[in-house]
């Protein structure tokens, strides 16, 4: 073919090639512009139901309440309509009755020796059907027979009245109930009447949310389905309650609250339901369900309160993809003419341009072999010009673009097998060069070991300097690790946070123990960041394969084993896997198993420490401490059942054994005594992580108990302060102003500075046990308890020691001012017995 006819076909497919790339940028753009028009049509409908749910929800309780109060009336009519004694009663009275005041049924409850059973009902169901296994149902029969105010959360509480929550019954799961419970001492039953499923329902129908969410299906084009998730059991193992002989699930439990779930997606959906709630913000994909495509947004709702929800809404994608092909077509159409135009002006202007070609070929050629950069040097003003300065433009832009390409692969392949803060290899690199390595060894029978190391008190430095610092540090530690490597075979991995860990081989057990020990000991030199001094410590345990273990994950839980073992040692030291480290972790998982059985079986004890004012010998107040007897492990030490509560999270449970118990019994103590005894409580930096709830909680306990605030004391250690420090103290301030005192416990064991201690809430100072100890008897090695009490005096806080056991470290005391003291010299901790007898 000629270059005349080339020419004209070469024009026409760069114009072609050029409206195409115009045709789908075009198209990539309308796509952006309507989907970002859906995304914010989506955004507002979610706004809009939410709103709604919201309100339907709001006025369903609403109703549902008005439901309970007009139990409560129907209780007040039954209460007067039947004799007082349950054993008078016939359950045909109660079948007339019941439909007499037109409500479902009515069902008597009466107190066995250790239950709370239907006695008589008009629901054969009913009869004889157990409710201790209830919860916090069964705590509401309590109160209720006890004549106190309900106070669990649930349902609502009126005077000699509790009306449930709206509820599967569990004596009939086939249907659903609205109860209500009535005791007012004139009967020795709870006279419960309740309305059943379309009564109940009904309420449900008219003012839930479904009708709000149908009539926007109905209504908006292009919304195919709207549903209300439940987060914490959608995609979950079924929740199955089982009372009474019968299985269901609650209506709290429901994975879906509300809407329909005909375009399902489980394990897409379940990921984004719980991605959404966790992060607060929308999540949305586009795929072909139920032979449709369609766009699924999931927007979180409430993520801040305790019962969040996800509303989940599936638009029709097909309407948007209708648009965008009617405006493909149109620029095909466009297209056409276009390109004919330019095939017969090319053909026109052929014999003008035919002379370049062939050296627009040739670089063009070079161009598309990869010669990427190359540039036609063509010296006209026409089209041929024009096109010698698009290709040139081309080339460039592909050289920059293969560059970029190369340069991002690279970055990837790095960052795949590297940690971005130090630079050092990952746990992905890590995990595989630690299977190649054992396979290795099974051929070759060397030995190949795990040394796993963490940075002890990282939290403190990152606490105290910030996390900026923290990283550098991190940087510095890493390099500092890395230098002392100085065997080929060793491989260095940043783990995450302060972890990392070493993989050594082709080594001898004390060749690897000297590596560790180099190391750890290279660790703690100081380091300078800023101008600031820093000294960490770091703890290493070490596994060995085939030595401890042949299993991939097993050898790094040995090794990490090793290392809590290590820093339960105080850190700063190597230890070796053994089998020690197993039963010890054993023994530890032992205790947690039988200390959550003793918390369930209410088998923990308060005992009561006296506090004495020296100068006359009298008893001003008491310590509430916790002791545990097991009938397995016998009498297990707090020291050791307390860590265990504060790593595993029971110690809110302890904590609140000791509160609601204590604050009981002192309040009952002090209603015969001229001078009321102040409680003090021991607070874990545990239950610091949600101040705002703790306040709340302790504000409740205090009044349910009755003890005045004023004689109640915080004892906090001084490591709390440094978790969560702002609302700590924020919290502290509030409790402070309520009128409880707050106590620095075992003080000079921390870390306060004095500028510190002047800004804190607090009240008291307790001088910790051992300085008291370390008293001589001719009053020798005092200084830091005078220390003490003069920095407590000087603050204007009050000072008591703890500990004191010998008549010279009293004299010693008061001598120098602290008069308020606890310790074996006045009295051991006590049981309620023991501390009445000594009362007397």
């Amino acid at each position: 073919m000629s270059i005349k006819k080339k020419l004209p076909l070469l024009f026409t497919s760069l114009v072609l090639c050029i409206l195409i790339a115009n045709s789908t940028l075009h198209y990539m753009r309308s796509k952006e512009k309507l989907i970002d028009f859906n995304e914010r049509e989506i955004e507002l409908i979610t706004q809009e139901v939410s709103y709604l749910v919201g309100k339907s929800i709001n006025g369903a309780l609403y109703v549902e309440d008005m439901m309970g109060k007009e139990l409560r009336t129907a209780s007040i009519a039954i209460r007067n309509a039947l004799p007082a004694n349950h054993e008078e009663v016939t359950n045909e009275q109660l079948r007339v009755l019941a439909d007499e005041l037109m409500i479902s049924h009515i069902t008597l409850l009466a107190q066995t020796e250790d239950d709370i059973i239907g006695v008589k009902s008009s629901d054969p169901h009913e009869i004889n059907i157990s409710t201790k296994e209830w919860l916090f149902w069964y705590d509401a029969f309590r109160q209720l027979f006890s004549l106190s105010p309900v106070t669990v959360e649930e349902g609502l509480a009126l005077p000699n009245y509790w009306t449930g929550p709206i509820e599967v019954a569990s004596s009939n799961p086939d249907h659903t109930d609205k109860w209500g419970y009535y005791y007012d001492e004139s009967t020795n039953y709870i006279i419960n009447p309740y309305l059943r499923d379309n009564q109940v329902l009904e309420y449900e129908k008219r003012f839930g949310p479904a009708n709000v969410m149908e009539r926007f299906t109905n209504k908006l084009e292009g919304v195919l389905e709207l549903t209300v998730f439940n987060p914490k059991n959608f995609g979950q193992e079924t929740e199955m309650v089982h009372l009474n002989g019968n299985s269901f699930i609650r209506i709290v439990d429901q994975p879906i609250w509300y809407g329909t779930y005909e375009y399902g997606n489980k394990p897409v959906d379940v990921k984004l339901v719980q991605t959404a709630v966790k992060t607060g913000e929308s999540q949305s994909y586009t795929e072909e369900i139920n032979g449709e495509f369609v766009t699924k947004t999931l927007v979180p709702i409430n993520t801040d309160t305790q019962e969040p929800y996800v509303i989940g809404l599936t638009y029709d994608y097909s309407l948007i993809q209708k648009e965008l092909d009617k405006e493909l077509w149109q620029h095909i159409l466009l297209s056409i003419p276009f390109i004919l135009i330019v095939l017969l002006t090319s053909f026109i202007f052929s014999r003008s341009i035919t002379r370049p070609i062939d050296y627009i070929v040739e670089k063009v050629n070079a161009i598309a072999q990869g010669n990427f950069g190359e540039s036609i040097e063509l010296k006209r003003k026409d089209e041929l010009g024009h096109l010698a300065q698009n290709v040139n433009a081309l080339s460039k832009s592909l050289q920059c673009y293969v560059a970029d390409l190369k340069q991002s692969k690279e970055v990837i392949q790095f960052q795949a097998s590297h940690d971005p803060l130090t630079g050092l290899l990952n746990r992905r690199y890590f995990q595989e060069e630690l299977h190649q390595r054992m396979e290795r060894s099974k051929k070759t029978g060397e030995t190949v070991a795990v040394l796993f190391i963490d940075i002890d008190r990282f939290k403190d430095v990152n606490d105290t300097l910030g996390h900026a610092k923290g990283d550098q540090l991190l940087i510095l530690i890493s390099e500092r690790i890395k230098n002392g490597l100085s065997s080929g075979n060793s491989v260095l991995t940043r783990q995450g946070g302060d972890e990392f860990v070493i993989l050594c081989s082709e080594l001898e057990e004390e060749e690897i123990k000297a590596i560790a020990d180099t190391i750890i000991t290279t660790i703690n030199q100081p380091y300078l960041l800023d101008g600031n001094e820093v000294i960490v410590s770091a703890s290493c345990g070490i596994s060995m394969y085939s030595k401890h273990e042949e299993n991939l994950d097993d050898l790094m839980i040995y090794a990490d084993g090793a290392m809590y073992a290590a820093k339960k040692q105080g850190g700063n030291k190597v230890i070796i896997y053994n089998e020690e480290i197993n039963k010890e972790k054993n023994k530890k998982l032992r205790i947690e198993a039988r200390l959550r059985k003793a918390i369930k079986h209410k088998k923990i004890e308060v005992y009561y420490q006296p506090k004495i004012d020296a100068r006359a010998d009298v008893l001003t107040g008491v310590e509430a401490l916790l002791r545990w007897t097991d009938e397995e492990l016998g009498l297990v030490s707090p020291e050791t059942f307390i860590s265990i509560a504060e790593e595993t999270g029971l110690i809110h449970s302890l904590w609140e054994i000791a509160m609601k118990e204590a604050c009981f019994q002192v309040k009952k103590w002090n209603e015969n005594r001229v001078e009321p005894l102040h409680l003090a409580v021991n607070f874990s930096a545990k239950q610091f992580q949600d101040p705002a709830s703790l306040v709340k909680q302790v504000k409740e306990i205090l009044s349910d108990c009755q003890l005045a605030a004023n004689y109640f004391e915080i004892e906090i250690t001084e490591s709390t302060l440094l978790f969560n420090s702002k609302e700590t103290i924020k919290a502290l301030k509030d409790l402070q102003q309520y009128g409880i005192s707050i106590s620095i416990d075992d003080f000079g064991t921390g870390y306060s500075s004095l500028s510190y201690l002047r800004t804190l809430p607090i009240n008291c100072l307790k001088i910790d046990r051992s300085f008291i100890q370390d008293i001589r008897e001719d009053h020798g090695n005092s200084a830091i308890v005078e220390a003490i009490i003069n920095l407590a005096r000087s603050l204007n806080l009050h000072v008591i020691a703890e500990g004191v056991e010998k008549e010279y470290q009293k004299e010693l005391l008061v001598k120098n001012e602290c008069y308020h003291m606890q310790g074996y010299l006045f009295s051991k901790p006590l049981c309620k017995q023991e501390f009445e007898q000594f009362l007397d």
